[in-house]
């Protein structure tokens, strides 16, 4: 368990943190972008949770948010650590069944749509986006340093899971605002 009994530790004050395995890297480093995207994400996923009633897609969310922990953890340790907590395909796995849950429920597209209608559904659309950023950070760092597979992967569904939560809050897709092509 983590015990944090000071927040501050003025370690980073020089613009460098800590990575699991004990190296220093400086904050604006391709492997802390991405785990700050993760963040925020998680944060954006925390704001949409408020915006929704109890159910199915809260309670998704409440675990996708310690699924972010973890992934945030796995891409805080460079290298092959024995024991260090990764993301694994079971978490892929049941992300990719709960898509296919709120899915079943909903009428194919037939337009592209707009982020939008309901409130909880916006900012379902705007975490989508922030996961988006956070998976082109998240292979920005695979390019020069292992990843795991899963954690790519998961970090890849998860935006196709907020994109369904968004069209089954929004009224099972009744409330979609959809796009006119050329429209304005």
């Amino acid at each position: 368990m983590v015990k944090l009994n000071r927040i501050y530790t003025r370690t980073g004050d020089a613009g460098t943190t800590g990575l699991v395995d004990g190296s220093r890297v400086s904050k604006a480093d391709t492997r802390m972008a991405a785990i700050g995207d993760v963040d925020e994400a998680n944060s954006a996923i925390g704001v949409a949770r408020t915006a929704l009633e109890d159910g199915a897609v809260a309670n998704e969310l409440a675990r996708i948010q310690n699924d972010l922990f973890d992934l945030g953890a796995d891409l805080a340790t460079p290298g092959d650590i024995p024991g260090a907590l990764r993301v694994t395909p079971a978490q892929v796995e049941r992300l990719e069944q709960a898509i296919d849950a709120l899915n079943a429920d909903l009428e194919p597209l037939t337009s592209f749509i707009l982020p939008g209608g309901m409130p909880a559904a916006a900012h379902l659309h705007l975490a989508r986006a922030i996961v988006r950023r956070a998976e082109r950070a998240a292979v920005a760092l695979a390019d020069h340093a292992a990843v795991g597979a899963p954690a790519l992967a998961y970090v890849n569904r998860l935006s196709d899971y907020l994109f369904v939560a968004g069209r089954y809050v929004n009224q099972k897709g009744h409330a979609d605002v959809l796009w006119v092509p050329g429209g304005s």
